[in-house]
């Protein structure tokens, strides 16, 4: 929120229209179970803008991961989703298809735990409609990562994540 890395966020941590769900299960099968259960809540209930699907276990490996998106998207695919949600993903150990390992521009997607974010497309249309230059968007964030560098970004994770507090 403080750097802006989405822009959408803000109007909707103010309204408290984030749903946080933690998904405890690490078997690929229920997670994928749960999402969808999750596409069903934010059917019901419009005033929930976006949900946080937090993994705290069994993800932590980021090509599992990755493989567990991939099933993710095929999923919304097949349950009649595409076109209503999308999925964002973020990890700890987030790297860009290309990009070194330890390139700054990954701490545009690295997060204190895996999660999945599975957003309203049409709500991001709109946004994107309001948003000036909103291609820009990544390229800004990639600068604005590199400049500030790895250092930062592993502080602000660290404080994020209780249990690597001192």
């Amino acid at each position: 929120m403080k750097y802006n890395l989405c822009p959408f966020a803000r109007r909707e941590v103010e309204r408290n229209s984030i749903r946080y769900a933690v998904f405890e299960q690490t078997k690929v099968k229920a997670v994928l179970a749960n999402l969808v259960a999750e596409c069903e809540y934010l059917d019901s209930h419009p005033d929930t803008e976006t949900t946080l699907c937090i993994l705290p276990r069994g993800f932590e490996g980021f090509y599992a991961y990755l493989d567990l998106v991939a099933l993710a998207s095929e999923l919304l695919v097949e349950q009649g989703y595409e076109g209503h949600y999308q999925l964002a993903s973020f990890h700890p150990d987030y790297c860009f298809d290309g990009e070194p390992q330890d390139d700054p521009s990954n701490y545009t997607n690295r997060s204190p735990l895996p999660l999945i974010h599975l957003i309203r497309e049409a709500s991001m249309e709109k946004a994107l409609e309001s948003y000036e230059e909103p291609e820009s968007i990544p390229e800004r964030n990639i600068a604005f990562a590199r400049r500030k560098g790895s250092e930062f970004f592993e502080s602000l994770l660290t404080r994020c994540n209780p249990s690597e507090r001192n």
